[in-house]
């Protein structure tokens, strides 16, 4: 799909949004899920994880409870309709049998009925594998459903240089094969980010993405 102006993609009137830890919704998918509530598209989340097994810990208290206060607090914060938090080992996706994340994947498609899944790109972007498995998941019960999967990526230069500045292990996209959205609203993803207080904290590799993105975020339409 060749890159186009801006915009969301024609034919987007419901969204869910799958992913792997509470935060994935506002860090990554922020200024879309902002963007879709702005333009009136009511988007749901499914997130399989409570985080539980992060190294950051920037807020007292277990991060199990306190991951889910977070999430459901962004989520107001994004205007997100409804959120579902499931109980699956945070770092542990990959040992969860395939059809049994799908299957919880096709059941919020059936009662939600969205036109579009939101998803972390093939790959998970970050290299995580609760990303990748989250993906996986979606995919799979997308073509049960026969329902479109937008895919969250980075433009290979924003890529690179996160890589290059912090060592770390995003894979980018191409940007002439992706659809720009632009302008994303930063303004009520950063409040969402503000939510996850544990995880926000010391994140300087969030910073500086949201940095050398600007206004823009970038899509694929997923197989």
């Amino acid at each position: 799909m060749a890159a186009t102006g801006s915009g969301l993609p024609d034919g987007v009137t419901r969204v869910l949004a799958v992913v792997a830890h509470p935060d994935d919704e506002s860090f990554g998918l922020g200024g879309l899920l902002a963007l879709l509530s702005d333009s009136g598209v009511p988007a749901a989340v499914l997130c399989l994880t409570h985080g539980e097994a992060s190294t950051l810990h920037g807020r007292p208290g277990d991060l199990h409870a306190v991951r889910a206060d977070e999430l459901a607090r962004a989520a107001r914060e994004l205007g997100v309709t409804r959120v579902e938090l499931a109980g699956h080992p945070d770092g542990g996706l990959t040992g969860i049998p395939p059809h049994r994340l799908a299957a919880e994947v096709t059941r919020l498609l059936d009662e939600q009925r969205p036109s579009h899944l939101l998803v972390f790109d093939e790959g998970g972007v970050t290299g995580h594998r609760d990303h990748q498995q989250a993906t996986r998941a979606a995919l799979s019960a997308a073509r049960r459903a026969d329902v479109a999967v937008l895919g969250w990526t980075l433009p290979q230069d924003v890529a690179d240089r996160l890589n290059e500045e912090f060592g770390t292990s995003f894979s980018g996209r191409d940007p002439a094969a992706c659809r720009v959205v632009e302008p994303v609203p930063r303004g009520r993803q950063h409040r969402a980010i503000a939510c996850h207080a544990s995880q926000a904290s010391g994140n300087p590799v969030l910073w500086r993405r949201l940095e050398l993105l600007g206004d823009r975020e970038y899509l694929r339409i997923l197989p």
